[in-house]
């Protein structure tokens, strides 16, 4: 009986132990009023994708400082964390505890029952709250539905970002009451309290997202161009992962990234350098994030790198990366020269604008600018509704207006909308992608490049004009030179060439006689006598194989190839006429008992013919 007594303990041991555990495994995305979570202790979002709860950002672990966060569950804080409650007031125990208290907000408490932040409270006569961590990532204060609330947001983290922008949150400011949701860069990768850095969304002009160190601008994205910010356009180059736009309304302008379906976890990240960045969870089998894209990207995306009116070329190294638009030059040559450009350049010739009896009066004209990134906004006007000619006339008009170009590239061509700028223009770069940008200039300016625009009709034809001519006399020389090679060497031989002038001028007269015989096209090689010469050992009698009536024929060789060789006796009787005749006859003449004319000689007085050299002794 004893023994039964005790297993049937231990059982319950353990079954209490094993329920205790999957209490403890299964943990709820609910945080109900009166509730609380201590360190140690999580809330999962129902689908698993993000963890609340308490977490230390040193590499160690030590939980010399505890933060409340929520974090990308696959991964491991602090890399993956999201958002943090309590950036600005650590806590220095695990004695922490998040109460989802009466009064209808969050209480993060520390050891001594000291609150360490809270949400912003809630109306006191609301029904009953929830707290619940969304699969979004977003952890909303909702109005209770059992308690006939309906279930609405009374607050959300979503609201107040930290570090991170995640699918679904809203990056912008209220235009109404001034309300700024922006990114803050951690202190250091081991430290959440706010940095130096932090990027916002400047809705001055058209909507760009500015990166800030303290008071200085580091970079800017350029406008807005309903589908990308225009310095950025590989924002919107990866289909199938998430898609961007800026929304505008009267209370909103915010960016908003949304993720496909499908597609893996991205976020963006603003590093505690300065610096965001596009990164996506490479899944279990890579464990780690991937970075797509960064800005600033180069020195050209430095904010104002080439000062009002210059213009930035990442691959000009050579020149300072930096150059004015034209008709402007640097406002300092020796600045420029020392790479000091950030002073910016001034207009070669002043604009010519003013008013005729109260009608504006202007000769200036615009210069487009191809592929670039448009100029900072926080000093242009926009009109959506307007035409891009409609544009130019009321740049034109206004004797301040320094440059316009299209506000809207979705409906292709040249765009829609108006954007126009007063004073200097700012932070300008080529980028891929990029925009026309119309620069305001005067006349004579304008002059000049028409003139170089004329210049380009007469030169291309000239230049055409003489590469056809070259081409004719190109095949002029190469006739001349097919005739010149036929006194050069036999087909079986290269590059030899007639031994002396007088040799190539007899061969030449007596091509052009075989030519008014009408036998144009007879290739008929000539060769050099003194490499008749020496193929058949200076005619020795060795060599010698018969003699006939007009002459004796020797056997040789000439480029490894054995021939024979017909040397016209000089008391033959056989003039040139007749040699000519003989030539022509056996060149023509093509039977299998008959031996095949390779080629000629002319040197002086000698006439010879070279023929392949028949099997046999």
């Amino acid at each position: 009986m004893a023994a039964a007594a005790a297993a049937a303990i231990k059982f319950l041991n353990l079954a209490t132990l094993i329920f205790s555990v999957l209490l403890l495994t299964s943990a709820s995305d609910t945080l109900n009023s009166g509730g609380n979570i201590t360190d140690g202790e999580t809330l999962v979002s129902a689908g698993g994708l993000f963890t609340l709860g308490f977490f230390s950002p040193s590499p160690a672990g030590v939980p010399t400082k505890r933060y409340l966060g929520i974090w990308f569950t696959a991964s491991a804080p602090p890399e993956a964390v999201c958002w943090v409650a309590n950036r600005e007031a650590p806590l220095n125990s695990t004695s922490g505890v998040l109460v989802m208290d009466s009064a209808r907000s969050l209480l993060l408490l520390d050891g001594s029952g000291q609150t360490a932040w809270s949400s912003s409270k809630t109306n006191t006569t609301a029904p009953a709250t929830v707290a619940q961590l969304l699969e979004s990532g977003n952890l909303v204060v909702l109005r209770d539905k059992t308690s006939g609330g309906g279930g609405s947001v009374l607050w959300q983290s979503f609201d107040h970002p930290s570090n991170t922008l995640i699918a679904g949150m809203r990056f912008g400011r209220n235009p109404r009451t001034g309300e700024e949701r922006s990114l803050t860069s951690w202190r250091a990768p081991d430290d959440p309290a706010p940095g130096d850095c932090r990027v916002a969304l400047d809705t001055r002009g058209l909507p760009h997202a500015v990166g800030w160190r303290g008071g200085a601008k580091l970079y800017s994205s350029g406008p807005w161009n309903g589908r990308w910010f225009s310095g950025f356009p590989e924002m919107a180059s990866y289909p199938g992962i998430y898609s961007i736009e800026v929304a505008v309304r009267p209370d909103e302008v915010a960016f908003v990234f949304t993720a496909l379906a499908g597609a893996p976890f991205a976020r963006l990240l603003l590093t505690d350098e300065g610096a965001i960045q596009q990164q996506t969870w490479r899944g279990p089998a890579g464990r780690g994030w991937n970075i797509w894209d960064a800005s600033p990207r180069d020195v050209c995306d430095a904010y104002g790198k080439c000062g009002a009116f210059g213009l930035c070329d990442a691959v000009t190294a050579s020149t300072l990366f930096c150059g004015c638009v034209h008709g402007f030059s640097p406002a300092s040559p020796s600045e420029w020269s020392m790479r000091e450009t950030s002073g910016g350049c001034r207009r070669d010739v002043p604009l010519d604008c003013g008013k005729t009896n109260g009608t504006p009066t202007t000769t200036d004209g615009f210069r487009v600018v191809r592929g670039v990134k448009l100029p900072d906004t926080d000093n242009a006007t926009v009109d959506m509704t307007a035409t891009l000619e409609q544009c130019r006339a009321r740049c034109l008009a206004n004797c301040s207006c320094v440059a316009y170009a299209a506000a809207d590239i979705r409906v292709g061509g040249d765009g829609s909308g108006c954007v126009m700028w007063v004073g200097d223009i700012v932070d300008v770069r080529y980028v891929d992608k990029g925009q026309d940008l119309y620069v305001r200039l005067a006349k004579s300016e304008l002059n000049d490049e028409k003139r170089r625009a004329a210049a380009k009709l007469i030169v291309i034809p000239v230049t055409v004009s003489l590469l056809a001519l070259t081409a004719v006399l190109g095949m002029y020389l190469v006739w001349r030179c097919r005739l010149r090679g036929r006194a050069s060497s036999l087909m079986f031989l290269q590059g030899q060439r007639p031994s002396n002038h007088a040799q190539t001028k007899a061969m030449l007269g007596f091509l052009s006689k075989t030519s008014e015989l009408g036998d144009d096209d007879l290739d008929l090689p000539l060769v050099c006598f003194g490499d008749i010469v020496s193929a058949t050992n200076n005619f020795s009698e060795e060599n010698m194989l018969g003699q006939g009536g007009f002459g004796k024929v020797y056997k040789g060789v000439l480029d490894d190839r054995e021939v024979a060789i017909k040397r016209l006796g000089q008391g033959s009787g056989q003039g040139a006429e007749e040699f000519r005749n003989e030539v022509l006859l056996i060149a023509k003449l093509q039977h299998r008992n008959l031996v095949r004319l390779l080629g000629c000689c002319i040197h002086g007085d000698e006439k010879l013919l070279i023929c392949c050299k028949q099997k046999g002794p």
